[in-house]
């Protein structure tokens, strides 16, 4: 499989339980990694995945045919688009999809923000590698728990053309 197969869509509600399967297989290794098995993508509600297609956001799919491989969303908070919930189905992962995904929402982003910002967990070595690849750098650390410290990554967005 080459990432270059792969189209990224609009997601929209009727996506919301092939999203919630893939995140939830995507997140079981970070609830592995922290020993959380309550991690907020893994106990959110085909419902609350559904309200959050629906919000003003930008929500993205990964197609490989007929299969939704991978999916993304981000929101706005002023300037800054708040990139989340960033899923690839575990059995193509590292072949790019993640990478595009993010390439996506940053090029729907600009004009809307001046910036977008991921997080993620201090130990997700993995992302944190991606983050650094694709231009954005660590802002600040924020310990949500005894387990859990969440790194904030930054990158500035180029203004529209």
């Amino acid at each position: 499989m080459d990432a270059r197969q792969v189209r990224i869509l609009p997601a929209t509600e009727q996506d919301a339980g092939e999203i919630l399967t893939v995140q939830r297989a995507a997140y079981l290794a970070e609830a592995q990694l922290y020993g959380d098995p309550f991690l907020p993508p893994l106990v959110e509600t085909c419902r609350q995945v559904r309200e959050a297609l629906r919000g003003d956001g930008l929500a993205l799919k990964a197609m490989l045919g007929t299969r939704l491989v991978g999916a993304v969303r981000a929101r706005f908070s002023g300037r800054t688009c708040l990139i989340g919930r960033l899923a690839v189905a575990p059995d193509v992962q590292g072949r790019g999809i993640g990478r595009r995904l993010i390439g996506a929402v940053e090029e729907r982003a600009a004009g809307r923000a001046d910036e977008c910002v991921l997080v993620t967990g201090h130990l997700s070595e993995g992302n944190l590698r991606l983050g650094r690849r694709l231009g954005y750098r660590e802002g600040r650390r924020e310990r949500v728990a005894a387990h859990l410290t969440f790194v904030h990554l930054r990158k500035p967005l180029p203004p529209p053309a």
